[in-house]
């Protein structure tokens, strides 16, 4: 049975979290927090970084509470929102253990952490998921087009709450293909220098007479 949450972030500000909290000294920080109130949908901002990840953390866990975290790749923007509610992605086949689908279909609580290492950004991502495995056209929709893994189904997630945390701690790291990209550009404009200065130095060469 869902709970019924007072405020958004009660999804993850249990009563033992905010007893804790208090006990340490920031429960009335987080309570202006709770005022405030996380985000329980989609904004420009959600949607804009959701499509420039290439990767994420999904975690489930089994009816017993054994938690389970599966990372999850493709390219860019291969989680979309379906709505301001709902996000989505195609499921590919990998190595066979259903870990994932086994605990959603006994727990449907589950959770999305998106990680931004160039910019230093993350995104926590509460709410409920399901697998969907009869829906051809749905599963075709999320597949990105020319990548290559083959989809097995699809998982929806029903958003609760999401927040942001602040960019401590989080080392600054690149995609390779980001790399590579500035690498290419910066021996262009190498090249290009090179060649002015080249030019400039045959304008100034002396006749020889």
């Amino acid at each position: 049975m869902t709970a019924v949450h007072t405020y958004a972030s009660d999804v993850a500000f249990t009563p033992a979290v905010k007893a804790i909290q208090a006990r340490k000294g920031s429960r009335e920080a987080y309570g202006r927090v709770e005022q405030r109130g996380w985000r329980t949908e989609v904004d420009e901002n959600l949607e804009a970084f959701l499509a420039d990840a290439n990767s994420f953390y999904f975690a489930t866990a089994s009816a017993d509470g054994q938690p389970y975290i599966q990372h999850r790749g493709g390219p860019k923007g291969f989680l979309k929102v379906l709505d301001k509610q709902t996000l989505a992605f195609a499921d590919y086949a990998g190595n066979q253990q259903y870990l994932t689908q086994g605990n959603l279909s006994e727990n449907a609580k589950a959770y999305i952490f998106v990680m931004d290492y160039a910019h230093r950004r993350r995104v926590k991502i509460w709410g409920e998921a399901r697998v969907v495995e009869d829906d051809d056209a749905l599963m075709d929709a999320l597949m990105p087009k020319g990548y290559r893994a083959r989809p097995e189904q699809v998982i929806l997630f029903k958003i609760a709450a999401w927040d942001t945390n602040c960019p401590q701690h989080i080392p600054q790291k690149f995609d390779a293909p980001d790399v590579a990209a500035a690498l290419a550009a910066r021996d262009q404009r190498i090249a290009e220098l090179e060649a002015q200065v080249a030019t400039l130095n045959g304008q100034a060469a002396p006749e020889q007479g």
